[in-house]
């Protein structure tokens, strides 16, 4: 159906976006965004959705604003459902008021889905609260870069000097002398606390407080550029007292993550949590095996195995995909044990209904092994789920014990792309500190696309594998993890991450 949402993207943090906001652009058939959009945001589209970058950067343009009303327009009158999306909240500086009346004139339907705006999460993630019954009990959001084509100024700079409110300026770095200039002029005191945040609630967030008559030069000095906000009064002197988002271990840490882009949001997640700047890199793409005839045979011999064993969650999600295909479910494992090589596996198993009767200690194929033999596993019947190629060892040294092991190949990986273009920007601009391994694979594909040669010229970017193994395969390309937990577990190789950037 023919409608338009005026969506406000928040002001740069993932998780301030509001739900209605996601739920649109997961039903969208057209998305036109902004520069101050965050760019996962575009992950909630439809994989077939049209998507459309109209944003400016600096004063660049990709489209003027009266083109931007055009497409608009012209995508509802196609009949589609078209999602605007706008950095923090659409009628908060952001011209959503003006492409509401273009839609009214147009006779288009529209709707619009307020953002959190950066004037009150910035200032907030900088520990500053805009209001606060010590210092001030209102707030004054102003632009700090009016229209030129205007013939007089919306400012009144005499109400602004004299008032009590707090202040909160958009847009106003590059016209900061100005602005503190006349607020001085008008009755603020020169000592009056004065907050600058760059890219607030973003993993590069950075803050400063000076006063009235000295913030535009520490702002030239420490090369403070837009996006930035402007908070003028009392509260900025709570910025040392009350600051907890710049206090995370990770905050402006680039960490690359080379999972397949189904898993990768478990670790991209945590990273975030602690700070950090994730660039998703995956290396890897799972896909199912074709053979559905030896999956079938092995499901219907399921009762005369004695044990089942699960290596990664690929192989219980993939398994479990070709149940559903079969008509079956958890049932099938009646009177089968079932081993779980670490927590995660044993999770997914959890959400289909099936408690594992083993998780070693450590999860690695070495110590399950073990594990089982402790279990009563020798000389029993085990069908391994797992990926068409992997390491040997679990299966191997089963079968030295004695038990009858079938491999089942559940799915494959393959790489799964074959531009670094993002990358190595990324690298070129000294924006990466880490690069994080999972698996051997992901280092296998890493190197395929960024080859060793490459990669040593950039001598201060950090390997964390999440295992031995892992860090076997990383040496055959000539470099050492920096990083490696003592449980092969995604949170035990964020907690070894932070730690190592602590140290």
């Amino acid at each position: 159906m023919a409608k338009v949402y005026l969506i406000g993207a928040g002001p740069g943090d993932l998780g301030l976006f509001t739900l209605k906001g996601k739920q649109v652009l997961e039903t969208a058939d057209v998305v036109i965004y902004d520069y101050l959009a965050h760019p996962d945001l575009l992950k909630f589209c439809r994989e077939d959705a049209e998507v459309l970058y109209v944003g400016k950067k600096g004063g660049d343009h990709t489209l003027p604003q009266d083109q931007i009303n055009a497409l608009i327009i012209a995508k509802a009158r196609e009949g589609k459902s078209v999602a605007r999306l706008k950095g923090g909240d659409p009628y908060v500086f952001g011209r959503g008021g003006e492409e509401a009346e273009e839609l009214v004139e147009a006779g288009v339907e529209f709707e619009v889905v307020p953002g959190v705006t950066s004037g009150v999460a910035a200032a907030a993630y900088a520990g500053i609260p805009v209001t606060h019954r010590d210092h001030t009990t209102s707030v004054c959001f102003i632009t700090g870069h009016e229209d030129p084509t205007k013939e007089e100024s919306g400012h009144n700079w005499e109400v602004y000097g004299r008032s009590s409110s707090t202040l909160v300026f958009y847009m106003g770095v590059k016209n900061l002398p100005m602005i503190a200039g006349n607020l001085m002029n008008n009755g603020r005191a020169p000592e009056t606390p004065v907050a600058l945040v760059r890219w607030g609630t973003r993993c590069d967030q950075q803050s400063f407080v000076s006063t009235l008559k000295d913030v535009a030069a520490e702002a030239e000095r420490r090369k403070f550029k837009a996006p930035s906000i402007i908070i003028v009064g009392g509260v900025c002197g709570l910025h040392d007292k009350l600051a907890w988002f710049e206090k995370k271990p990770l905050l402006g840490k680039g960490v690359v993550v080379t999972r397949s882009r189904e898993q990768a949001s478990d670790l991209s997640a945590l990273l975030r949590e602690d700070g950090a700047c994730v660039l998703e890199f995956p290396t890897i793409a799972v896909t199912p095996a074709a053979d559905d005839e030896a999956v079938e045979k092995a499901v219907v011999a399921l009762p005369s195995y004695d044990w089942a064993v699960f290596t990664s969650v690929n192989g219980v999600k993939c398994f479990w995909d070709h149940l559903a295909e079969f008509g079956l479910d958890a049932r099938v494992f009646a009177g089968v044990e079932v081993g779980a090589i670490g927590p995660a596996t044993a999770a997914a198993l959890a959400e289909r209904g099936i408690r594992a009767d083993f998780v070693p200690e450590k999860f690695v194929a070495e110590q399950v092994v073990a594990g089982l033999l402790e279990k009563g596993a020798a000389g029993k019947r085990v069908l391994i789920p797992r990926a068409r190629e992997a390491r040997e060892v679990l299966p191997e040294d089963l079968r030295k014990a004695g038990c009858h092991v079938d491999v089942l190949p559940v799915y494959e990986t393959r790489p799964a792309q074959s531009d670094a273009s993002e990358l190595r920007a990324a690298l070129d601009e000294g924006r990466i500190h880490y690069v994080t391994f999972a698996s051997s694979s992901t280092v296998d594909n890493f190197f395929a696309l960024m080859p060793a040669e490459e990669m040593r010229k950039h001598s201060s970017v950090r390997f964390a594998c999440i295992g031995p193994v892992t860090a076997k395969t990383l040496e055959k390309y000539g470099f050492a993890p920096s990083v490696q937990p003592g449980d092969y577990t995604i949170p035990a190789l964020v907690a070894a991450l932070v730690e190592d950037a602590r140290r």
